[in-house]
C-alpha cells in the first residue's frame, strides 16, 4: 500500500489530502471538503497534468518574444516535447492574442497569449 499527501489546489481552502492506493488500484482519499478535491486528488494521483507556460521569439515585432502556452493540461510526461518544441520556433510579427502557434501536441494547442506588432523595418 502507497500513500501521498498532497495539497489541493482546485479552491482557496487548500485542503490537505491524503491519497493512499489500496491493493487492487483502488484510492482512498481522505481529507477533501468537495468533491471537486477527491476528483483533483483521483486525477493527479492517476495522471497528472499541467498548463505549460513559455515563450517564442518573434523576428520584426515591438518585442523579442511573445508568451505562449497550452490552451488546456498536458500530462506531465510531456512538458518537456512542450518545451522543446516552444524553443525550436522562430514567428514573424505580427502575433495576435489567442494565435495557434502549435497545433495538437500532446493533445493540447500552444497559444499565444499576448499581441507583439510587427514593426517597420528598414
Amino acid at each position: 500500500m502507497s500513500e501521498r499527501e498532497l495539497t489541493c489546489i482546485i479552491c482557496p481552502a487548500s485542503c490537505t489530502l491524503k491519497v493512499r492506493i489500496e491493493p487492487g488500484g483502488s484510492l482512498k482519499i481522505d481529507g477533501a471538503l468537495c468533491p471537486r478535491g477527491v476528483e483533483y486528488a483521483k486525477q493527479e494521483v492517476i495522471d497528472p497534468r499541467r498548463i505549460v507556460m513559455s515563450v517564442v521569439k518573434v523576428v520584426d515585432g515591438d518585442l523579442p518574444t511573445v508568451s505562449v502556452k497550452t490552451n488546456k493540461p498536458v500530462p506531465k510526461k510531456c512538458i518537456q516535447e512542450v518545451m522543446k518544441a516552444t524553443a525550436s520556433i522562430e514567428l514573424k510579427a505580427p502575433v495576435e492574442i489567442g494565435q495557434v502557434i502549435i497545433k495538437d501536441i500532446c493533445g493540447a494547442d500552444v497559444v499565444a497569449t499576448r499581441r507583439v506588432k510587427k514593426v517597420n523595418s528598414m
